[in-house]
């Protein structure tokens, strides 16, 4: 099984918020780093340099055709353009028209696609609204989503965009990101188990959906049931990772609890 994928984006103030959140990722949790910032095109990069310093797995600057290994950082190269397909890394060249350069939406798109629920994206400190879009394609694709506190944030219009989109999971600061991403990567449904029910065992799926679903259908009005089945109940599990619940009754229970304003439960993306 492909690694998971934690696709982060950061511009002005966002170094910083980075390395107070790779520090605190320890060198075993089975997930692959991209780190995409806004880079001056006409600069040489320093960032591997800086952040190999700080972080407890080897780091990359990309290359085109550089294939993904889990436990390590990759870092976009300046006056350049990241996506991936099949678990390699495509540089192209930034386009020289002064249209708005939006490197981390372009990544978080192709991540999406490339990882559906395999996907993790996480919106930094910066200015401006790159990465809101991208970011929403991954909650779209089933995948897991961040965004930095913007109190903890020294420029943070682009954690407040992301977070009005509506596809935040998290909103935290940069350390416990990393907390939860290094429980994130334990929970059998985020590091690829996919028969793993809410309890951990593959005993009757069935019956620990139904309740969920019946639940959902009658404060929605959406029957979930008639979706594709895979899909429901890995974004579900998904979910539970996210909460920390380990059970049927917990999951009702929890979400009755949730506020209005939540993120939805599952979505219908």
């Amino acid at each position: 099984m492909p690694p998971s994928v934690v696709g982060i984006g950061a511009s002005a103030g966002g170094l910083e918020a980075f390395r107070l959140l790779i520090a605190h990722v320890p060198a075993n949790t089975g997930l692959a780093f991209v780190f995409v910032q806004h880079l001056d095109p006409k600069h040489h990069s320093n960032l591997t340099e800086i952040l190999a310093g700080t972080s407890a797995i080897p780091v990359r600057q990309v290359t085109d055709g550089m294939t993904l290994e889990p436990n390590h950082l990759y870092v976009i190269p300046p006056d350049a353009k990241l996506e991936i397909m099949n678990q390699v890394l495509q540089i192209t060249p930034r386009a020289s028209h002064s249209g708005p350069h939006m490197p981390i939406d372009r990544f978080l798109r192709s991540l999406a696609q490339e990882c559906g629920s395999r996907a993790i994206a996480v919106i930094l400190s910066g200015a401006g609204t790159d990465g809101a879009a991208g970011l929403e394609a991954v909650k779209a694709a089933g995948g897991v989503t961040f965004a930095q506190d913007p109190r903890t944030a020294k420029f943070d219009s682009m954690p407040r965009a992301a977070i009005a989109s509506g596809c935040v999971d998290s909103v935290l600061s940069p350390q416990a990101i990393a907390a939860e991403l290094t429980t994130l990567a334990h929970e059998p449904h985020i590091a690829g188990d996919k028969d793993a029910g809410p309890s951990g065992s593959t005993a009757d799926l069935t019956d620990q959906f139904d309740p969920i679903l019946a639940f959902l259908r009658e404060t929605t009005g959406v029957d979930f049931a008639l979706y594709r089945q895979t899909t429901v109940r890995r974004r579900i599990l998904r979910r539970l990772a996210l909460l920390n619940i380990g059970s049927t009754e917990e999951t009702v229970s929890g979400l009755r609890m949730m506020p209005a304003n939540s993120p939805p439960f599952i979505g219908t993306s």
